[in-house]
């Protein structure tokens, strides 16, 4: 019987590469719905290409292209965060959960209402409301798998052993386009250098994340809110090949590494055929060839992302969620060059302050409501202080 499929964030980098994969083995699905923003032409492509049954772009007005190109093909197509939503519950055995940033959250709750299996990389989902999305899961007895590499690194190593027998989750970082860069020429660090990863291909948003380690920061509080570890059993290390994952360390000293390229196919396979392995299109390492591994400890100066994602772990309630908008807002002020690249984290680190000395929305209930009101708010104060600078 053929699973049904539906991407989320289909014309992004982790839908492409989703793309790719089902369409080695079109006989083994039917695709339901596939969304994307503006690339209304890549979205309409795939939508014919797969025959799904509706397209969706997040932005009303791109709907008229979308109409247009897919005008013949019996295929819907419609627009906005209501007809995401809608896209979210109809019904599917498996969803990946690609859209970028908090926009992820509200289709992948309505996924996981309906009980179906959803393929998690909108890491913001688990950031800013983890424990409602774990709780939607269980409540509705569906499935969630991470994608992120990291995650779904620690997830495999975890196959049959006992959480409580876990000392240790280690995450590596490649340490992003300014690794080896000089402390001081930081702060002159352009738009294109902060745009040009060592090791992955990436998205324009993620790349620059990973030059600031604001993408590890994301990680690491996904990494307690997904397999409900403590933040002193985290740890993050830089780890220049990105070939080694994560590490989960046991109590008994063990540590246990996941190993493979740095290819998303890998990570998104095994969610998409979990619980079974799978043939992948993807490179089989030469382990003499690469000849040697290496790690070190992060800079704090370097990464002062790592710092506030610390903090954020340890003062809990809504913090990831005004974390995350802070961060999104900063990076957008970063991309239009309203701020330099040290000043993204200055901006979150101030409005987080702010948000704390305000008011005690940090410590209330972690509802779908209070995320957004606090996501709304956490924009508000970043665009001023941005402003200020």
């Amino acid at each position: 019987m053929k699973r049904k499929i539906t991407i989320f964030g289909a014309t992004g980098s982790i839908g492409q590469n989703t793309i790719d994969l089902i369409r080695r083995a079109p006989d083994d699905y039917d695709v339901v719905a596939l969304t994307g923003g503006r690339n209304i032409a890549q979205l309409a492509s795939d939508a014919k290409a797969l025959r799904a049954e509706i397209a969706v772009t997040a932005y009303d007005d791109c709907l008229a292209d979308l109409k247009q190109a897919l005008a013949g093909t019996g295929i819907e197509a419609a627009s906005g965060e209501q007809a995401l939503e809608d896209a979210a519950t109809r019904p599917a055995d498996w969803i990946m959960s690609a859209i970028v940033g908090a926009a992820g959250l509200k289709p992948g709750l309505c996924a996981l209402e309906q009980g179906s299996t959803l393929a998690l990389a909108n890491k913001e989902s688990l950031v800013t409301a983890g424990p409602l999305l774990m709780e939607t899961a269980r409540r509705n007895s569906a499935t969630v798998l991470p994608v992120d590499s990291e995650h779904s690194a620690v997830f495999q190593a975890l196959v049959g052993e006992d959480i409580a027998a876990v000392e240790r989750i280690i995450i590596t970082a490649s340490g992003g386009a300014f690794r080896d860069w000089p402390l001081e020429k930081l702060s002159k660090a352009t738009l294109a250098q902060a745009s040009n990863h060592p090791n992955w291909d990436m998205g324009q948003r993620i790349t620059i994340d990973s030059a600031s380690m604001f993408n590890k920061s994301l990680e690491l509080i996904e990494t307690k809110e997904f397999f409900g570890v403590t933040p002193d059993q985290i740890e993050t290390v830089i780890h220049p090949e990105s070939l080694i994952h994560a590490l989960v360390g046991f109590r008994d000293g063990a540590l246990m590494a996941h190993i493979g390229p740095p290819d998303m196919r890998h990570a998104i396979g095994f969610a998409l055929h979990w619980p079974d392995r799978k043939h992948l299109p993807v490179e089989r390492l030469d382990l003499a060839r690469i000849g040697a591994l290496t790690f070190r400890a992060p800079e704090d100066a370097r990464y002062p992302a790592l710092r506030l994602a610390r903090n954020v772990m340890e003062t809990g309630g809504l913090s990831g969620a005004a974390f995350n908008a802070a961060k999104e807002r900063a990076l957008d002020g970063f991309i239009a060059g309203e701020i330099g690249f040290l000043q993204m984290a200055q901006v979150v680190d101030a409005t987080l302050d702010k948000l704390f000395a305000e008011q005690s929305l940090i410590n209330n209930e972690i509802s779908l409501d209070n995320v957004l009101q606090t996501d709304h708010l956490a924009r508000v104060r970043a665009d001023e202080i941005i402003r200020a600078r």
